[in-house]
């Protein structure tokens, strides 16, 4: 074997997501962001168009996030649709993570590929992201409210008109126990076709 596979097969099923809500005020430090970016750039992409793109929000920058955020669900919920709890999610939850990266697809000029193709690399992207950010013991929380997939947040990440923004991705070290989890056996899931 290349690699220790019972090592990969813990880090892998070792995986959660944990809250913003649930990290302490410790700081993670900028080489590990860019090692988890680094990694992310390894996934898997058809025709090797490596359509992730990546915005990380430090320090004062996550207060203008937190700001765009709270102000942009209030002007495009409407008002019998808006809920206290998920706007204060969005005014909180970038002030209480260390950092915050915003995945990002650039579509492809040519669009070759097709788009749905460039949104599972980038989804596969993140997965390298999360799995490093696990390997540090940190906490990660891939987001994806509603309001992400509106002009105003490509307006915000002055992305492209064929560009999404596909997520928030927050980080911070856990200010709780590592939280337990299961699967169901591949039983569940798989089918086994040998015809």
């Amino acid at each position: 074997m290349r690699f220790n596979l019972s090592e990969i097969t813990e880090l892998i099923r070792e995986r959660r997501t944990i809250y913003p809500e649930q990290f302490n005020d410790r700081k993670v430090h900028l080489e590990q962001i860019e090692l988890m970016l680094n990694n992310a750039q390894w996934a898997p992409t058809h025709g090797n168009t490596q359509p992730w793109r990546f915005q990380v929000f430090t320090e004062d920058a996550r207060t203008s996030l937190s700001d765009f955020l709270s102000k942009t669900y209030v002007e495009l919920t409407p008002k019998k649709k808006q809920k206290d709890s998920s706007l204060a999610k969005l005014l909180t939850r970038p002030l209480k993570s260390s950092v915050v990266i915003a995945i990002c697809m650039e579509r492809q000029k040519s669009e070759a590929i097709l788009e749905i193709e460039e949104i599972e690399a980038v989804a596969c992207a993140v997965q390298n992201l999360h799995l490093t950010c696990t390997a540090y013991g940190l906490g990660g929380f891939w987001s994806t409210p509603k309001i992400i997939y509106s002009k105003e947040m490509n307006d915000f990440l002055e992305l492209g008109e064929n560009d999404k923004c596909l997520g928030l991705f927050y980080v911070g070290y856990p200010a709780i126990e590592w939280p337990k989890a299961h699967r169901k056996p591949i039983e569940y899931t798989t089918k086994w076709r040998t015809q």
